[in-house]
């Protein structure tokens, strides 16, 4: 992977990539490299390793960096920043039943937005939700347990959101320091979550968050 000595450790960088199998140990081999092209370092300094309750942490030079870790079916992502704990997930947009889905997991105010939109559109609207909701449990290091599903994030403000819409973070509602976001990649055919638990370093401007998502090819793993 390509060096990046000019990364800000302010900045939110998500890559994903289409895999054609062992997403997982792809996974973990992405983010080690693209820790270590954004912190300048050959990729042998920094090794993966993994805290009690499962979160992905960085050892050697990749120690300043937090990182998450997602793989579905045929696709994978990697969260890295220097700011706060941050989870990322992705999934590949299916058919559900996502009115019956979201009736029995999310948050009253949720399923009504998903319910109330055409049929076609529930499907990718209850993956919009799902992908911030696993992130968030990510970040908070807890996964969905505690009542994860029914945590509350962020509406979207347009739908259908399309590619070319601006990725910006919000907070959770009734959690003032977690942001989450999430965005359509792969032609529409994916969605990434991500959220980022600001209260473990103090809260900051959710709308300076700068959030770079980008596509890499299998030569991050070469």
């Amino acid at each position: 992977m390509d060096r990046h000595p000019g990364w800000s450790p302010d900045t939110v960088t998500v890559l994903w990539c289409t895999t054609d199998g062992d997403e997982r140990r792809k996974a973990h081999t992405l983010v080690v490299r693209a820790a270590a092209g954004l912190l300048d370092v050959a990729p042998s300094e920094i090794w993966l390793e993994h805290e009690a309750g499962g979160r992905p942490v960085l050892g050697g030079a990749g120690k300043s960096l937090h990182v998450s870790v997602t793989h579905a079916r045929g696709a994978l992502a990697v969260a890295l920043t220097g700011l706060a704990p941050v989870g990322v997930d992705v999934e590949v947009v299916r058919r559900l039943r996502a009115a019956a889905m979201a009736r029995a997991w999310l948050d009253p105010a949720e399923a009504a937005w998903v319910t109330g939109l055409p049929e076609e559109d529930q499907s990718v609207a209850f993956l919009w939700l799902w992908t911030q909701k696993e992130s968030v449990g990510k970040a908070l290091g807890q996964g969905l347990r505690q009542g994860g599903m029914s945590r509350q994030v962020p509406l979207p403000r347009r739908w259908p959101p399309g590619e070319d819409a601006p990725v910006v973070a919000r907070r959770l509602p009734g959690a003032p320091d977690v942001v989450s976001a999430a965005v359509m990649v792969d032609g529409g055919r994916r969605v990434i979550g991500l959220a980022l638990h600001e209260g473990t370093v103090g809260a900051s401007r959710a709308d300076d968050l700068r959030l770079d998502v980008r596509r890499v090819s299998a030569a991050a793993f070469g």
